[in-house]
C-alpha cells in the first residue's frame, strides 16, 4: 500500500519533496477557435500552429524525469482517454496543510476524477472541497508564508471572460479560512482571444523566487496600485520585471524546486542570466515552448503536495 501523503506547502520556494505532474497523452482532437478557453490556445489555433501530441509528450516527460532525477516523488493522475490533462495546478492546490479541490470550468471538470488515486493517499481531514460558489484555480493562488496573493476577476466581469477563473467569493472564503494570513487580491487584465492584452492566471504575471525576491509583469495587472503594493512588499531591487514578449512566452511561470534551484524554459536567456549572475540561483533549462501554446508552462503543469 502506498504511503500516506500529508500535504504541506507554505510558499513557492521551499525544497520540493512530492508533486503531481499532469499527463501529456491522449489529449483529444485539437480545439476549434470556439472551443478554446484561453487566449494563448486561441492564438495557436488561429495561426495554425497548435502543438502536436508527440512534442507535448516529449516536453512534459522531460519535466517529470528532471524532477525525479532531483530526488522528488512524482505522482501522475489516471489517464482519461481523449481529454486534456496537462495542467495539474488548476485541479487542486495546497495551502499550508490542506489540499483544496477546485471547482473546474465545465470544459475541464472531468479532470478531477483522474486524481482519485492521488487523493486516496491524503487524509480526509486534509482535503477541502471548495463551496460551489467559490471559484479558484491554483494558477491564481500564490503562497508567500503569511501572505496569500490571489489573482482575481471582479464579479461584474467574471461571467464575461472564459479567462476569468477566480472570483470575489474566493477572496472572501480564503480570508475567512485563513484569518492568520494577509490575503492580497490582485486584479488581472483579461482578454479571451488576444494574449498580449490579458493574463490567464496570476502565475503568468507574478511569482516569488529564492528568498524575498520575485518575477513580475507590471503590465499584466489592471490596477497600478497593486503593482506598487508588490513593489513595496519585495522592494524594486528584489524584483525582475519581464517584458511584453517575455510575458507572451509565460516567463514568470517557472518552477522552483528549492530556494536556490529553479526549472526554466530553454529560451528564457535573460531571466536565466539574472537568476544565476545576480541572485545566485541555479537553473535547470528544459524545452517547454510547445506546451506554452496551450496557455500554461512549468508551474501550471505541477501541483506540489509537500515542500519543507
Amino acid at each position: 500500500m502506498a504511503n500516506t501523503i500529508k500535504p504541506h506547502v507554505c510558499n513557492e520556494t521551499d525544497s520540493l519533496h512530492c508533486v503531481v505532474v499532469g499527463l501529456p497523452h491522449s489529449l483529444g482532437t485539437p480545439p476549434t477557435l470556439e472551443e478554446t478557453y484561453d487566449a494563448r490556445s486561441y492564438r495557436a489555433v488561429e495561426e495554425g500552429n497548435y502543438p502536436i501530441e508527440s512534442d507535448i509528450v516529449e516536453e512534459m516527460e522531460q519535466l517529470a524525469t528532471t524532477l525525479e532525477r532531483e530526488g522528488i516523488e512524482v505522482l501522475r493522475p489516471t489517464l482519461i482517454p481523449d481529454y486534456n490533462q496537462l495542467f495539474a495546478r488548476d485541479v487542486a492546490f495546497t495551502i499550508d496543510e490542506e489540499l483544496f479541490i477546485a471547482n473546474m470550468i465545465p470544459e475541464r471538470e472531468k479532470e478531477i476524477l483522474a486524481y482519485r488515486e492521488v487523493f486516496s493517499r491524503i487524509p480526509d481531514e486534509q482535503i477541502v472541497h471548495l463551496p460551489k460558489e467559490v471559484h479558484a484555480e491554483g494558477g491564481d493562488i500564490m503562497l508567500y508564508n503569511d501572505i496569500l496573493f490571489m489573482g482575481v476577476t471582479p464579479d461584474k466581469d467574471f461571467d464575461h471572460y472564459k479567462m476569468a477563473r477566480t472570483n470575489e467569493a474566493a477572496i472572501r472564503y480564503f480570508t475567512s479560512h485563513f484569518p492568520q494570513k494577509k490575503v492580497i487580491p490582485l486584479q488581472l487584465k483579461k482578454h479571451d482571444s488576444n494574449p498580449e492584452k490579458g493574463v490567464l492566471h496570476l502565475d503568468c504575471a507574478f511569482q516569488p523566487v529564492g528568498r524575498g525576491k520575485a518575477l513580475y509583469y507590471p503590465q499584466g495587472f489592471a490596477r497600478q496600485e497593486e503593482v506598487e503594493l508588490i513593489e513595496s512588499i519585495f522592494g524594486k531591487e528584489n524584483l525582475f520585471a519581464i517584458t511584453a514578449e517575455e510575458a507572451f512566452n509565460l516567463t514568470t511561470n517557472i518552477f522552483s524546486i528549492s530556494p536556490n534551484r529553479i526549472i526554466v524554459e530553454n529560451e528564457f536567456h535573460r531571466l536565466r542570466a539574472h537568476l544565476e549572475n545576480e541572485w545566485n540561483i541555479s537553473t535547470i533549462s528544459i524545452p517547454y515552448y510547445e506546451i506554452s501554446k496551450q496557455g500554461g508552462l512549468l508551474r501550471c503543469s505541477t501541483c506540489p503536495l509537500i515542500r519543507q
